[in-house]
Order: structure tokens, then sequence, then C-alpha cells
């Protein structure tokens, strides 16, 4: 069994291999090499082991992974996969073992923490995925809504809605054959995710005799799952603000050494066990697991007035979809990827595909729960049986691509699915953008993608130009930003100080009294204990503790940017022999 590999002039590794199983392997053991130490925390974090070299700043995160049973979940899913999955999944883990030892000797972060590369079980991947994703969902902004609520009363609730106008996200657009100028589609992706260091994404190519792709791959996760280009047809997405977790209000006693629940038929039993987090620096931490017919208690428990729990859809479903994955690898047409997100589960995204014979794609994919309205706003009782979980919603929202169709997480596709989504000024500019051009071309796309027009700064100006009494230094700032052509270019003084100003709003509201940021103890109030250290954590890649000791050890970091754009065309043949072919595919803007 031969396999390939090559590394561009930009340090991207072209993987090539006599099958798919070899391919999976190769793609795994460059992935230890070149990311070890990001994979490696990745594993711990989603073990809840990461505190044991980080120490207490990484145990509320820890805590968390432990209680909402990240690792269960993933090894429940990992058995629910189909054999050809499994295996495919299988020969990854095997080259991320077969490579971990070799790229954690290039990366000072291991010794620099004391830890030892350790060993890949076969249903890390999904955990890693999982990790990525838990928070994706919004449960967290239920906790922040019933937060205001308790604070500030019901009616002050929408005034934090993420609908509005200075939430950033992700953008995605699609022009059809006959808004371009070279008679082919054009599908652009832009991710917008936490600045780090490396990255989530991993710009790879895959090659076997079966397909020959490439694309953004989940360091940790074998295949290209949210952005790739197969030479006959392209995908990318966004997220869809989609609501598919619940928080249920736990009612908790202990029966001796048992522990039951109140759910719609009464008291029912609750699994418990106790698990020991270890802690760099500090003694270790006992943290009592618990789940509930609704799921994993993720805060409180029964020796307190209020548990949370958390219901999920891999944890109900025992699936996260990754029998898409090599499907995915697979598609020649739209149709081809649209039959692959079948399968598709966690997280629910905006789905965006063109291929060469003219076919176009806009749907969402995932799975999201039929319940209670009331669910997908705040918490709710667990005893009371309208909020039981009814099915799933089955057809997912699709539309026809007429001319363009654009995708920025705004309450468009996906509206059905969810209840706070990003405001309409991104969707909207990149509608203006490209219905102010002709015969687009990917090279053009640069433009849409490097716009750096904030249609969000309306509201936060308005506010400005109706303050007085303000003394000349204020005043003078404020007509400057009313002057201001909301452009954040990197050399704008005036970005800059709209930039100081907005963050400056948002902490003296979020440290206002009223709010209850801080009790007299000095501690928070409102929000349990627990969950705000959720609340706080990043959704993706490192934790906020790891990411100045994250680095790359692979790609040059002063080497130019990839194209932004997927232009999809008839790709060339190529025999085993040949080196692989540049291909143009979507890519992030950082």
């Amino acid at each position: 069994m031969s396999t390939w590999r090559f590394r561009d002039p930009w340090g991207v590794p072209h993987l090539r291999a006599d099958d798919p199983l070899a391919l999976a392997a190769e793609q795994g053991r460059v992935t230890a090499y070149d990311r070890a130490w990001q994979i490696e925390v990745e594993r711990h974090r989603s073990q809840g082991t990461s505190a044991a070299f980080l120490g207490a700043d990484a145990l509320a995160w820890d805590r968390f992974a432990r209680q909402v049973r990240l690792d269960d979940t993933a090894r429940r899913c990992h058995t629910a996969l189909d054999e050809a999955t499994a295996e495919w999944v299988g020969a990854y883990v095997a080259g991320v073992n077969a490579g971990l030892a070799a790229g954690a000797a290039r990366s000072p972060e291991f010794a620099a923490t004391g830890l030892t590369p350790g060993r890949w079980e076969p249903w890390t991947p999904l955990a890693v995925w999982l990790g990525h994703h838990i928070l994706f969902a919004g449960f967290p902004g239920k906790l922040w809504r019933e937060h205001v609520a308790q604070r500030l009363g019901p009616g002050a609730v929408e005034a934090f809605a993420t609908d509005g106008p200075s939430v950033a996200g992700s953008n995605g657009w699609l022009l059809a054959a006959e808004r371009t100028g070279t008679g082919a589609a054009l599908l652009a992706g832009d991710p917008h995710r936490f600045l780090e260091d490396p990255g989530v994404y991993q710009q790879i190519r895959l090659a076997c005799p079966e397909y020959d792709v490439v694309g953004f791959a989940v360091p940790g996760v074998p295949g290209i799952a949210h952005f790739g280009h197969t030479g006959a047809v392209a995908w990318a997405i966004t997220n869809a603000m989609a609501d598919y977790q619940d928080v249920y209000a736990e009612r908790l006693r202990r029966d001796g050494p048992r522990v039951r629940a109140l759910g719609p038929d009464g008291w029912r039993p609750v699994h418990r066990h106790v698990e020991t987090i270890e802690v760099a620096g500090a003694a270790p931490v006992e943290v009592e697991v618990l789940e509930t017919d609704r799921g994993p208690v993720i805060a409180g428990g029964p020796d307190e007035a209020t548990a949370l729990s958390l219901r999920y859809p891999p944890r109900v479903r025992a699936e996260l979809g990754f029998a898409a994955l090599p499907e995915l690898l697979r598609a020649r047409t739209v149709a081809d990827v649209d039959r692959a997100l079948r399968h598709w589960v966690e997280p629910v995204n905006v789905v965006q595909a063109a291929d060469t014979a003219g076919g176009l794609l806009h749907r969402v994919a995932g799975a999201v729960p039929v319940r209670h309205p009331d669910n997908g706003r705040r918490v709710v009782p667990a005893w009371e049986d309208r909020h039981t979980w009814r099915g799933w919603y089955a057809p997912m929202p699709r539309t026809e691509v007429v001319g363009r169709a654009v995708m920025a997480n705004e309450r468009g596709l996906a509206a059905p699915l969810g209840v706070e989504f990003a405001p309409p000024h991104r969707a909207r500019r990149i509608a203006e953008l490209l219905d102010g051009g002709r015969n687009w071309t990917a090279a053009q796309m640069a433009a849409v993608h490097t716009d750096t027009y904030l249609g969000s700064a309306g509201p936060l100006l308005a506010v400005l130009a109706g303050l007085t009494g303000l003394g000349p230094d204020a005043a003078a700032l404020r007509d400057r930003l009313l002057r201001w052509d909301r452009r954040m270019a990197t050399d704008s003084t005036d970005a800059a100080d709209f930039a100081t100003v907005r963050a400056t709003v948002v902490r003296r509201i979020a440290a206002h009294p009223t709010l209850g940021v801080r009790g007299r103890s000095g501690q928070r109030a409102g929000v349990p204990r627990t969950c705000r250290s959720i609340s706080a954590a990043p959704a993706t890649g490192c934790s906020s503790t790891t990411r100045s000791t994250c680095r790359s050890r692979s790609a040059p970091r002063s080497s130019p940017r990839p194209s932004s754009a997927s232009r999809v065309r008839p790709s060339p043949t190529t025999s085993s022999t040949d080196p692989p072919r540049r291909t143009c595919c979507a890519a992030t803007r950082r």
C-alpha cells in the first residue's frame, strides 16, 4: 500500500493513497504531525481531562465536559456507526496514533506543560467534533435570557436578542452561471470563527482512485466536512442558528445512595456516578455526574434548590452524522451532496453547493426536534409533559436558487427552526454588492470578502447623535464618528474609536448592578456558576487557557492566502503518478 505526500508553497499538505482507508490513515498521520498540540488539547477537552496539565483555569470546562457526558456520547455515536464508516474513522485514528510522537517532538508545548501524547480511541474524532459544537445551538443564550428575565423582567429579554445590530457571524453566497463571466457557478464561503493560532480549520487535499478533494478539514476529524471541492461539485456552509438543544429545570431529591428526578410521569431514577478531575497545581476535584430522562445535569443538583439538565440530539439519537463525511468525498453532483446530507445531525447548517453540470443547492441540514415553542426561549420545567420532544422536523427547509443566494446566519431559510438569528445587515450588504456587479469571476469575489463597510454601526451612532451635555473632547469624538464612512479599514482611526466606544458600552451594560453581574460577595449572580463558565467558554478550537501556547508547526505564517471562492469547473484527470493539481477552494478570511 503506497501513499504520497506533497506540500505546496503555502505548506498545505496534498495526500494521495491507493484507497480511501490508506488515505484516511495518512490524513490522520499528517494532522498529528502538523497539529499535535492542538488535537491533543481537544482530545483532553472532550474527555474533561485538560486541567491535569493546564491547571485550574481549565477546570470549569472539564467539569462541564464530564457533566454533559461528551466522551460517553461520542462512544454511543461511534457504536451506532455503520461498519464502513467506523472502519474509515478507525483508519484515521490509527494514522493519528502513528504520527503523534513525531508531532509532539516538534511541539514545545508538550515539554512546557509536562504533557505526554496519549492514545486516541476509535471514538475520539467524534468526541472532538462534539466538543467543538456543543455550544453552537445556543443553550447558553437560554441561560442568559433566563438571567435577564429574572433581573429585569420578561419584557427586557428582547432588548438583548442576538438579532440586535452588533452580532457578527459567517457568510456564504452562490452565483448561478448566468451571473458569472465564466459560464460556471461561483460558490464562496467566509466562515468567521474565533481568532486562534492554529485555526479550527486545516487546508488539505485528499486524493485516491475514488476521489480527489480539496478543502477545509477540522483537525482531529477525518474527511472534509464544511468546505470542499471535488472537481465536479463544491459545497460551503454557515451556521443555521437553529435551536435544537433544550434546558430543563429539574427537581431532584436523594433517596439513600440514589437520586430521583420529577418528570411528567412522577419521580424517576437518575443515573448517578462520581468522577475525579485531576488539576495541575491543585487538589483533585470530584464531580457528581447525573442524568435524568431529559438529559445530563449541567448545573445544580439534589442538594441545591435548582438543577438544570441539557437535552441535545446526539445524546438522544446516538448520532452525529459522520456517515455523511465519506459520502461527501465521493460526491460528483449537488444531488450527491444533498443525498449525503441526509445523515447530517450536528451542528445544524445552511448548505450551498454547485456542480459543473449546472446543479445548485441551498438547504438546511441537521436534526431539530419538534417541541413546545417555549422550549426555544427559556428554561422549561422538566415535570410538564408539554415540553417533551415530539419527533423531528422533516423535511428540512430548502429553496431554489434563482440568480444568486446568500447565507449569513440571518432569519432566512432556517427561520422556522430557530429563535434568534444574526441581524440582516450582512446578508443585505452581500446581496447589494453581488447585484451591483456582473460577469463575476473568482478573483473578483475578493472584493466581497474584504468589504469593510459596517452595516451594524447605525443604531449606536443614532444614540450618539442624540447625546447632549458632552464635554469638548467627547463632543468632538461624537461629531467625528457621525462623519465616519462606517468602513472598518485597518488604518482608520475613526474605526478604531468606534470599536472602543462600542466595547465600552457593552462592558458598562454588563457590569451594571441592575443585571446582577456581581452580588454582594463579589460573585456573579443570577445564572448558575457552572453555566456562567459554559457561556464564557470558546465554542471552538483551543480553550482560552491555551490560545497563547497553541502554535502551528506546519505552514509558514506569512504565506499568501488562497482564493476565497470556488469556481465549479471540470478538472483534468490525473494518474496515480501525477503531482496533485492545484484547485481553487473556499477559504476563510481571518
